[in-house]
């Protein structure tokens, strides 16, 4: 992943604290009563990855094999497979089978919305689009989680009755979490505001993504019960400050989670995808002890390097 990358040599100077909740989240969080079972999911955005053979997945596994490799680990992903064309539904049917075939029932898909939808065709005479692709993804059935709908980063505030349109044609209890990218969105205090107010309204998400050039992604907005975060480490030399800045999470998620937040989404990127199952695997540790999910932790092959 390429969004909010840096040089190595910038990565210590960077403030990573986490700001202070935003004014939407005291406001979507304080009629909520405690909950005692609140949800938590945690994966990456991808399963194609050759360099986990050996550290995740079996040694001789084939391209074909792995997403069935994948699920034994981990209990979602943030599918972005989809965002470059519109699925297809045998495709989701086959990605469905291939999941039960490995005993994980509770695995769910978060797709991305595709791209001629959100950055091709910008949500301008999408319906046609836009049925195929619910049409696709409801094939999933129970294994369906939230989706995932980003903006093009040119896309501004100037735009916001074009996406308030879009989203109000969608199903009203479909769960999608919106990510914006331009840095108008959170300069123009109004823009912002609108924003986080017309998105609690419709009942629709705010993703959070912390990358390290791109701090103020990392909005710290709730607009529903559900928090969706994308979290981009910067892995190899930089992995203890990645688990750093988990920790740091875990401690926010906590207080949320006192306030009545429901379900957890947190999904692992790096921008070399090779070590994405180490700060995966702390993740899932530290849930497990302050937050009282009940993950299966990553069972990795080796120890290569020392590392585990």
């Amino acid at each position: 992943m390429e969004f909010g990358r840096v040089e190595h040599s910038e990565i210590k100077a960077i403030d990573f604290t986490l700001p202070k909740d935003g004014d939407q989240t005291s406001i979507t969080l304080k009629p909520l009563k405690n909950k005692a079972n609140s949800e938590f999911y945690v994966g990456c955005a991808k399963w194609g990855r050759k360099e986990w053979i050996g550290l995740i997945y079996p040694e001789k596994t084939k391209e074909k094999e792995f997403l069935g490799a994948y699920v034994k680990h981990f209990n979602s992903i943030e599918l972005n497979a989809v965002f470059y064309s519109i699925p297809k539904e045998d495709q989701i049917l086959k990605w469905k089978a291939m999941v039960e075939a490995n005993t994980n029932k509770d695995f769910i898909f978060c797709p991305k919305f595709s791209r001629t939808i959100t950055h091709i065709k910008r949500f301008n005479n999408v319906d046609a689009e836009t049925d195929n692709y619910l049409k696709a993804i409801t094939a999933f059935g129970n294994q369906l989680g939230p989706c995932f709908l980003q903006v093009s980063d040119n896309f501004s505030p100037k735009n916001l009755p074009i996406l308030e349109a879009y989203l109000k044609k969608l199903p009203v209890d479909f769960n999608v979490f919106i990510e914006v990218r331009h840095e108008d969105w959170f300069k123009d205090k109004n823009a912002r505001k609108e924003l986080f107010q017309m998105l609690a309204k419709l009942g629709k998400g705010a993703a959070i993504t912390d990358s390290s050039g791109r701090r103020d992604c990392v909005h710290m907005e709730l607009t529903t019960p559900e928090a969706f975060i994308r979290f981009v480490g910067n892995g190899g030399a930089f992995l203890d400050s990645d688990k750093a800045r988990i920790d740091e999470w875990v401690i926010r998620i906590k207080q949320w989670l006192d306030q009545g937040l429901e379900k957890v989404y947190f999904f692992l990127h790096q921008h070399d995808e090779a070590d994405t199952p180490l700060i995966a695997d702390h993740t899932i540790e530290q849930f497990n002890k302050k937050l009282g999910s009940n993950l299966a932790r990553i069972n990795f092959i080796t120890k290569q390097g020392g590392l585990f």
